[in-house]
């Protein structure tokens, strides 16, 4: 079974890392704010132990500087935000047929239908 939530233990194998290691890094990427619980023990989500990954491959990895770091994963979060999803390009590019309209109108047109004649059976006139 998958779990929701890890402690910083579990993290810290996960990992392979030090917990204090963990501790430091949320103390210089703000934007990594695992849960607390009572007691103040910390509960990371899965998008915090990805986003824990990337910081240890590019710390160790790709050698940036904690500040570099940071300012990479600060530009990469402000792109993500203020680029239109997949979903919202679709949705510009789409536009109907003139088929497809009609075919529309015609179950609009038979949903409305349906709806008045469940409101006359409630005994609702609206």
């Amino acid at each position: 079974m998958k779990k929701y939530f890890y402690t910083i233990g579990e993290v810290s194998n996960l990992l392979g890392e030090k917990p204090y290691v963990i501790r430091y890094w949320e103390s210089e990427f703000s934007f990594l704010r695992p849960r607390r619980e009572e007691g103040r023990i910390r509960k990371y989500s899965e998008d915090n132990i990805e986003l824990l990954r990337k910081i240890q491959d590019m710390l160790h990895n790709q050698r940036y500087t904690i500040e570099g770091a940071r300012q990479k994963l600060k530009e990469e979060r402000r792109a993500a935000r203020t680029a239109p999803s997949a979903a919202e390009a679709k949705k510009t590019q789409l536009k109907p047929s003139a088929e497809l309209t009609l075919l529309l109108s015609g179950l609009r047109t038979s949903l409305e239908g349906i709806r008045t004649a469940c409101r006359q059976l409630r005994g609702d006139n609206k």
